[in-house]
């Protein structure tokens, strides 16, 4: 497994822990919780993809 492979494989399992938050907050009824599980995956998100093109120039 190649470098770009590890680093874009650990992004989406963020991505992905940081949606299984978003449904825990949405259970303990926080919205401080939700909101800020959103602006993190969004922002993992935007950096695998930013990621990604550096990555194939």
């Amino acid at each position: 497994m190649s470098r770009y492979q590890i680093v874009t494989l650990c992004l989406a399992i963020l991505v992905a822990a940081c949606y299984c938050g978003v449904g825990v907050a949405i259970a303990e009824g926080s919205a401080f919780g939700i909101i800020g599980c959103l602006v993190l995956s969004v922002v993992l998100m935007g950096a695998g993809f930013s990621y990604k093109r550096k990555h194939l120039r």
